[in-house]
C-alpha cells in the first residue's frame, strides 16, 4: 500500500486568508455523510493505475458517481468535526476523510481515492478492514427501507440499493398518502418501515427466465421480496425512490435480528394524598346525621380500603378513662370519578362527641404508590 502523501501548507497571502476564513463554524450538508475521501491507495483497486484528477469539493458532491473509485487531488482544510476527520472548503462543502498514518491539519493539498459509500455493499472487499458502524456511522445489518425512513436527510438525492417486501399500491396501509408520480407507484416495506417506489413497473424475470408482473392491487403478491436501485426523493412529508429502469429483481428475505424493545419506564408520579374533607378538620357543630366525604389527589385502588378505615369516638383531652364505647358501624364507598371516599354511618352519631376517622397505612393508589396515613377529627352538635 502506498504511503500517504502530504504537501506542505501553502504560504501565499491569498491562501492564508482562506485558512483564516475556514476557521468559522460551518453548517455541513447532511448528504456529505455518505461520501468518504481516502487519503491512500490500495494496490488491489486497479489493474492499471488511473489518472489522478484535480478537482474540488463542490464538484465531488455534485458528481459523486463520476468520481467514485477514482484517485483525485484536492485542496481543503483538514480538521476534526464532531470526532470525525473531515476535509472542507470555505463554501460549506465537506467530506469524511480517512487517513492512514499521521493526518495533516489546516489547509493542505490532499491526494487519495474518493468513495461514494452509498454505491458500495457492506461486503465490498475495500471495506473489509473498516468497522462500518464506527468509521461511517452505518449499520450494515440494518434493513435499508427502515434506515431511509428514520434518517431521510442522509439519503435525499442519494442513489441507493434497497431490498424490501412488495406491498402493491399501499395495500397494507403502511403509508398515509401516495406521491402520485406514475401509474405504477408501489410500496416496499421492511420490518416496521415502508417507502414508495415510482417510475418502475413491477415487472421482472423469475428464476426460470419467464416474465413476471406483480399486481398493484393483488394481495397475493405481497409475499414477494424485491431488490432495486434508485434515487431517494422527498416532498410533502413523503419519501420515495425514483427507481432505475431494469434494476428490479426478485430477492430473498434478509435474515434480520430483531432487537427486543426495552420497556418504557415512566417516572412515578407523586403519591396520593388527602386534599379535602367534609366535615373539615376540627369542625364543630357537625350534624349527627352527617356523611363524611374525603377527597384524594390521585386514583385509589378501592380494594385496599378494606379494613384500613377506622372510625370511633375520641376521649376528650383531660377526661378520665371510661369504658370503651361500642364501635361505630359504617360503610365506605369509593367514587373513582371524583376520587372521593364516602363514609356513611349506620345510625346517627351521639351528640356533643368528638369523632375520629383514621385512614391507616396500606391504602394504595392505582400505580401502587401508598397513601400517607391521615386522621380527621370533628365534633358533633346537638342535632
Amino acid at each position: 500500500m502506498q504511503r500517504p502523501q502530504r504537501r506542505q501548507k501553502p504560504r501565499t497571502p491569498q491562501r492564508s486568508a482562506v485558512l483564516r476564513a475556514s476557521r468559522t463554524v460551518l453548517a455541513f450538508r447532511a448528504v456529505c455523510a455518505f461520501f468518504a475521501f481516502f487519503a491512500f491507495f490500495a494496490s488491489f483497486a486497479f489493474s492499471q493505475p488511473l489518472t489522478r484528477r484535480a478537482t474540488n469539493l463542490a464538484t465531488l458532491l455534485a458528481f459523486p458517481g463520476y468520481y467514485h473509485g477514482r484517485p483525485i487531488v484536492i485542496v481543503g482544510k483538514v480538521g476534526l468535526e464532531k470526532d470525525q476527520l473531515r476535509v472542507s472548503d470555505d463554501a460549506e462543502h465537506s467530506v469524511h476523510l480517512v487517513f492512514k498514518g499521521n493526518a495533516p491539519d489546516g489547509l493542505d493539498e490532499v491526494r487519495g481515492e474518493f468513495w461514494d459509500i452509498g454505491r458500495m455493499k457492506p461486503d465490498d472487499i475495500r471495506l473489509s478492514t473498516y468497522d462500518l458502524r464506527a468509521a461511517f456511522k452505518m449499520d450494515p445489518e440494518a434493513p435499508w427501507p427502515r434506515t431511509i425512513v428514520l434518517q431521510p436527510s442522509r439519503f435525499v438525492d442519494q442513489k441507493v440499493a434497497v431490498t424490501g417486501q412488495y406491498s402493491g399500491r399501499n395495500l397494507l396501509g403502511d403509508l398515509p398518502d401516495a406521491p402520485g408520480k406514475s401509474r405504477y407507484d408501489f410500496v416496499l416495506r421492511s420490518a416496521d418501515a415502508a417507502i414508495w417506489v415510482i417510475n418502475l413497473r413491477p415487472k421482472m424475470k423469475d428464476a426460470s427466465g419467464k416474465d413476471l408482473e406483480l399486481g398493484l392491487d393483488a394481495r397475493i403478491d405481497t409475499s414477494r421480496w424485491l431488490t432495486l436501485r434508485g434515487t431517494v426523493q422527498q416532498a410533502r412529508g413523503l419519501l420515495w425512490i425514483d427507481a432505475e429502469a431494469g434494476s428490479l429483481a426478485l430477492a430473498k428475505p434478509p435474515t434480520e435480528t430483531v432487537a427486543e424493545e426495552e420497556p418504557i419506564r415512566v417516572p412515578a408520579g407523586p403519591p396520593p394524598e388527602v386534599v379535602f374533607s367534609a366535615p373539615t378538620q376540627d369542625e364543630t357543630e357537625v350534624s349527627v346525621g352527617t356523611i363524611v366525604r374525603i377527597q384524594v389527589s390521585r386514583d385509589l385502588d378501592a380494594s385496599t380500603l378494606k379494613n384500613r378505615v377506622r372510625v370511633g369516638y375520641a376521649v376528650p383531652q383531660g377526661a378520665a378513662p371510661a369504658a370503651p364505647a361500642p364501635p361505630l358501624e359504617f360503610t365506605t364507598q369509593y367514587s373513582a370519578a371524583n376520587r372521593v371516599v364516602e363514609i356513611r354511618f349506620a345510625k346517627p352519631l351521639e351528640r356533643f362527641r368528638t369523632v375520629k376517622i383514621d385512614l391507616t397505612e396500606g391504602i394504595m393508589g392505582t400505580d401502587a404508590q401508598p397513601l400517607k396515613p391521615w386522621t380527621l377529627t370533628f365534633d358533633t352538635g346537638g342535632s
